[in-house]
This record gives C-alpha cells, structure tokens and sequence, in this order.
C-alpha cells in the first residue's frame, strides 16, 4: 500500500519497501516477501540477521550505560573492544579510534596522517597518492581522496587536490603477454612516477582499498605490488592507509585482508563487518608510531565527533568479534568463498555475457560485458546495474551491482557478499537467481 514518505531517500523516483524482519540470511518485507541478503546490504551483515549473541550483548549492554561522551569519559566495553582489536591487528598498530562508520573512519585517517607530519616537524607534507576508481568513502576527505568519477565531479569545488594512480585491473589492463610480475612493476612504477611528481618529501600517504570495492567490483593486486608500495612509502618517508571498510574483518578469509599481501599499514579504516550492521561502528587501526609523535607533541588528536565509542555501537561490534572468532567463522568464510566461487565459475564462466569473475573469500564479483570477446560494456544509458538489481529484487535476492566499473560512467559489474553462515542450499539459490536476474536484463539490453 502506498503511502507518502518524508524521508529524503536515496533515489527521489519510486518507492522501496519496507524491511520489517529478518533473521539469517534473509529479509522480510512488510508484505511477507522473502530476500536473499547476498550483499550483506553492502557487504555488512557478516553473522547475518537477528543473531542471539549479539542481540543479548546489546540488550545487556542497554541495562548498563547507553551514552556516556568521551570528553568525559570511556567505557568498560569500549576498552574491551579496543583490547581485541589491536590483540589481531597488522605488526606495528597499537591504538584503536573508534567512530560510527567508514566514511567516518577515513576521514579521521586522513586528519590523523596529517597531524602526524605537523607534530613531527613535516608540514609541507599536504598531498596524498591514491587509485583512480577507487571509493573511500562520501565525506569531502574521503571522497577526495576516491578515485570515482562520477561520485566526485559535483563535488569537485570543494575537494582537496589528489594525485591518481591507476589501480590493480588485470583483466582490462594487464597486456597480451604481459606477466603478472611485470604487470605489477608497471603499476609499482606509476606509483613511483607520481612520488617523483609530487615530490617525495610533500606527500602524506598512499590510500588504498587492500581489495578493490563498491565501485570497482573486488579488484585484486597483482603478487608483490603491497610489497613494493610499502617500501616506497618507507623510502619517501610517507605513511600507508590502507582502507578495509568493506573487504576487511573476515570477508576476504583473513580477518584483514593486507594479511594475504604481506604487509602492515600505518593506518587502517575498518567498518562494516565490525559491528555487522548491529549497529554503526568503524575504526581506525593507528601505529604506535603516530601515537607516540601526538604524545610527545600536542598531547591530543584535533579531531572528533558526538557518539565515536558509542557504549551500544562497542556491544555490538566486541559481541561480533568474539561470535566470529569462537565459531571460526572466518575461516568458514575462505571455504564457503571457494564454494561460491565454483558455483559462479560453472554458471557464468561461460557467460556472453559476464567478462570476468573475481575476488576473495565471500568477496566476489562478476563484471558484466556487452560483448565477452571485446571485453566492451554495455551502454551507460542502459543502466544495467540499476535493472539488475531490480530483476534480482522481483526474484527475491539482494545483491549489490554498480555501474561506472571501468572510469565511473562505462562498465557494470554485480558485488556479492553475503553472510558468513550462508549454507549451501542458499548458495544454489543465490546462484539460479542472479542466474535468472541477469539474462532477463542482458537479454532486453
């Protein structure tokens, strides 16, 4: 039944409906209709929905302190949760910044690398290096820092100038013959280029997605290339920032995922999968090295937001970590990933479709082509992402497609992340309707 809504949403144009229960890996709207969650919503709901755990840790937390401002004090659970985080963090990290999101978190990584070069004695330091299409995030920093076109350009007055690299895009960009191996030193030497451009001894920090995300579909970099951009940083005296809001916590099989690269960042961003979407929760991972030049400087971060160590959002997020480390749910994630995979790989691997299918663990996408030979997308006009949403929505499955894939306006390509605890009667299932939702809009496109 229609009804009007004073909500500014997403889109101005159509009507959603409206989400009334959910448990699992699934959602029920207000007419009884049943959702597959293979997205995670945008790869959030790790446990899945209406886990007991959590709810329990939440309802317990409630009886105890909902609010209390940081100004004034800290908490028992967020201390917990700090606690955690850092005792399975990368080699080097030993604070926690706790915030409400991962916009949030970027934003605070940015200041905070920033502060660090002021406090040290560096500020000429003001330049970051990051990808082209990547995406970090909607606040003016973060969104600065992204690479995608199309997010930034109504934007672009207000935005802090970025220097932009090309990303890990093997299946477009890595040449006919080309090795991975020197495919990487052709992406590491664009990354030195740009240093030499910038001039070494102005740049803050490269910013990166350890796994490509929303706008990219779960891009993965070449062997060797954290590594190597690691040691660039090191050499031109710059910090890392490695932003794992979406691929981090457990989605790509390894609780984070620059543990598959080899490598520790300066600081990390974390999100989505923190708290699950129990409640919102991000964080900043922060060396001790940053920690220790604000100690012996001004003694403070010049930085802050109303509800960063939320009580409630800590619950959530410490009951979370613990429900995931206890039922060796990462791990289950690396398998349940590899099931996925070959699911997709005998439904679409021969696709005409579908050009490429990539990623980690329960971290995967598959870009869509108008024509698999040339590698050509479809129309921009067409709007595919948005069709095959709505298709796979009309067939009862929540996924996660994007358009703009290639340079923000061409190319599409659908995200799946669905909960860690999906079995494999909802992995078919998953499959046959993305199955269906695709050729219904690739046929009619």
């Amino acid at each position: 039944m229609h009804r009007e809504s004073h909500i500014l949403h997403r889109q101005l144009r159509g009507q959603y409906p409206l989400a009334a229960t959910a448990s699992g890996c699934w959602i029920v709207d207000g007419e009884g209709r049943r959702y597959l969650d293979a997205s995670g919503g945008a790869a959030v709901s790790c446990l899945g929905h209406g886990h007991p755990d959590v709810l329990a840790a939440m309802h317990a937390q409630l009886d105890r302190i909902a609010y209390a401002h940081t100004s004034f004090f800290s908490t028992e659970v967020a201390e917990r949760l700090a606690d955690a985080l850092v005792a399975k963090a990368p080699a080097g990290i030993s604070h926690v910044y706790l915030v409400s999101g991962g916009s949030e978190a970027m934003e605070a990584a940015l200041k905070l690398a920033r502060q660090y070069f002021v406090e040290i004695g560096q500020p000429q330091r003001a330049r970051f290096i990051a990808r082209r299409n990547s995406y970090h995030g909607n606040t003016l920093g973060a969104l600065a820092v992204g690479g995608n076109a199309w997010r930034r350009a109504q934007f672009a007055p207000l935005l802090i100038d970025v220097e932009h690299v090309a990303p890990p895009y093997a299946y477009r960009d890595q040449r006919g013959g080309e090795s991975e191996a020197q495919y990487c030193g052709r992406l590491v030497a664009e990354v030195e280029e740009a240093f030499a451009r910038v001039g070494g001894e102005r740049v803050i920090a490269f910013v990166a997605e350890t796994v490509g995300g929303a706008t990219s579909g779960c891009l993965t970099a070449p062997a060797g290339y954290y590594r190597a951009v690691r040691e660039i940083c090191d050499r031109h005296g710059a910090l890392l920032i490695l932003d794992e809001v979406m691929c981090g916590m457990g989605r790509t099989g390894t609780l984070h995922a620059c543990a598959q690269e080899g490598v520790a960042p300066d600081l990390m961003a974390i999100a989505k999968g923190l708290g699950g979407g129990y409640q919102p929760v991000g964080a900043v991972l922060v060396a001790g090295k940053v920690i220790d030049a604000l100690a012996a400087g001004s003694g403070f971060f010049q930085h802050g937001h109303t509800y960063i160590g939320h009580p409630m959002a800590c619950a959530a997020a410490l009951a979370v970590q613990q429900v995931l480390e206890r039922d060796r749910l990462v791990e289950r994630c690396a398998a349940t990933g590899q099931a996925l995979r070959r699911r997709l790989q005998a439904a679409f691997g021969g696709h005409p479709h579908v050009g490429d299918i990539r990623g980690r663990g329960l971290f995967l996408a598959l870009e869509l082509v108008a024509d698999r030979d040339t590698k050509a997308p479809f129309d921009p006009s067409r709007r595919l992402a948005a069709r095959v949403r709505a298709a796979a929505m009309e067939v009862g499955l929540l996924c996660y497609p994007m358009g703009g894939t290639i340079d923000g306006k061409h190319g599409d390509h659908v995200l799946l992340a669905p909960p860690f605890i999906i079995e494999d009667a909802e992995l078919d299932l998953l499959v046959e309707r993305l199955q269906r939702a695709i050729d219904r809009c690739t046929r009619a496109a």
